[in-house]
């Protein structure tokens, strides 16, 4: 199987790919970097940082966030760290994972380090992406409509994100097949996450896409060495599959037509700075407010989510409409309802929708306090396909009020316009660089096709 990958993504150079994986492809670049400038000043991301700074090395590639620039696999980290921490990174659906952060921070600084150019850098992230999302999908079980890895604890979004970021960066350092083989191979006994921090706390998930950029910078750099790994890596009897979904493998979703169906411009962007599960429940309010609702008269809100989502953004309820953090509000669908029913920022909800000062405010207290989440029949039989809400608000003289939204802004049936995308990237960028550097990013990842050295946009967010 890793032949197979390794086959597939050697025959595609930029004039190969299809015109939708190129404009997607470009966008998702845009994006994780708004995504990365936007946590460079969380608490974590100057842990990463200062961990990078304390282990030395060569002047290779930039960390957004700082100025000077470092080993590529340092790089790769800290911008996989900043790229997923803020839960506001692509998805990748029913599979559940998030493709961008892990791969395009690895394929950058693997670009940098090797002068690559703008179609070069394109190809390889395109490739790495559908090699990332393939093995997620292999993970996923039809029947209880859920991610085998994620039943078993791990966090798909890094394990299968190294291997796909391998492949990417394996491309950019010229690998023939074989040698993207071995990639594979190496990356394999490197390729980690487990979830527990989503139950009972820590901010070890916000490290585990860098550690996966990481591992794939490190392990092509160890190929490049000499280092190989097994050629069945994949399938083997003591390969990933065998080691993470312990034989319960889907190998049709990683092979068929793959290079001629391509799943990358099928990944949800997320217009909103919250957990997915969140997304249609602000879009439901929202609609019901553009038709005039008088909150005045709200007697009580019932948000009908997918079953498996209740247990996310409705429990315990009692926590989730008295959110005490902005954090804490990413994940909460009461607070969501109230997004939608007072109106955000931004594309609709903003980082300042999130204000621990905000969610805290009593008004919006009250009116979390009419909420109640509960299963929905028609969204539990949507799931996971799309994470849809049935919104009922209940007024006071009786009258009952419904809203649905049944597909996810950002995805395939509800896509954002690249101007949404541009305005998402601005408003993240902005809080690291000033205007003019905004736009100049903008304007050098739109041609990103004409651009000699791709390290010249990585350049831009250091003073």
């Amino acid at each position: 199987m890793a032949q197979r990958l390794s086959r597939f993504a050697t025959e595609f150079s930029y004039n190969a790919l299809p015109s939708d994986v190129v404009t997607s492809v470009k966008s998702r670049v845009l994006d994780i970097l708004g995504l990365c400038a936007a946590a460079a000043t969380l608490d974590t991301s100057r842990a990463a940082i200062d961990f990078a700074v304390e282990q030395g090395g060569n002047s290779q590639a930039h960390a957004i966030g700082m100025d000077e620039k470092i080993p590529a696999a340092l790089a790769a980290f800290v911008n996989g760290v900043t790229a997923h921490s803020l839960d506001y990174d692509d998805t990748h659906l029913p599979s559940v994972l998030h493709p961008s952060a892990p791969v395009i921070p690895a394929a950058l600084a693997a670009a940098e380090l090797v002068a690559a150019n703008g179609k070069d850098t394109i190809a390889a992230i395109a490739c790495g992406l559908e090699v990332c999302v393939r093995l997620g999908m292999a993970g996923y079980d039809p029947v209880g409509r859920s991610s085998v890895f994620f039943e078993n604890g791990q966090h798909a979004t890094s394990i299968c994100g190294a291997m796909g970021a391998a492949v990417s960066v394996g491309l950019l350092m010229g690998f023939d097949s074989k040698q993207i083989v071995d990639a594979l191979g190496v990356t394999a006994s490197m390729a980690s996450g487990i979830i527990e921090s989503n139950r009972t706390g820590g901010t070890v998930k916000r490290m585990h896409c860098g550690w996966a950029a990481h591992s794939a910078v490190s392990a092509c750099q160890l190929v490049r060495h000499g280092f190989t790994g097994p050629p069945t890596s994949l399938e083997g009897r003591f390969g990933f599959f065998q080691a993470w979904l312990h034989g319960q493998v889907n190998y049709d979703a990683v092979l068929d037509q793959l290079g001629e169906v391509w799943e990358v411009p099928k990944i949800f962007f997320k217009p909103y700075p919250a957990n997915h599960f969140t997304h249609t429940v602000i879009d439901a309010a929202s609609a019901l407010r553009a038709k005039g609702l008088d909150l005045g008269e709200i007697e009580r809100i019932t948000v009908g989510v997918a079953a498996p989502i209740v247990r996310t953004i409705g429990e315990p309820l009692q926590v989730k409409r008295r959110p005490e953090t902005g954090y804490m509000a990413q994940f909460s669908g009461p607070y969501a309802v109230v997004i939608g029913l007072l109106g955000g920022g931004g594309l609709g909800a903003s980082f300042a929708d999130y204000d621990d000062n905000l969610v805290t405010d009593e008004d919006r207290r009250y009116l979390m306090s009419k909420v109640t989440v509960e299963s929905d029949d028609e969204c539990s039989k949507i799931f996971p396909h799309q994470f849809p809400t049935v919104l009922r608000i209940t007024l006071k003289n009786g009258t009952e009020l419904s809203e649905k939204a049944l597909f996810n802004r950002g995805g395939p049936d509800r896509p954002l316009t690249q101007a949404e995308l541009a305005l998402k990237f601005a408003e993240n960028a902005s809080r690291l660089i000033d205007q003019d550097r905004v736009q100049k990013v903008v304007t050098l990842v739109e041609s990103l096709e004409s651009v000699g050295d791709v390290g010249e946009i990585l350049g831009v967010f250091a003073t």
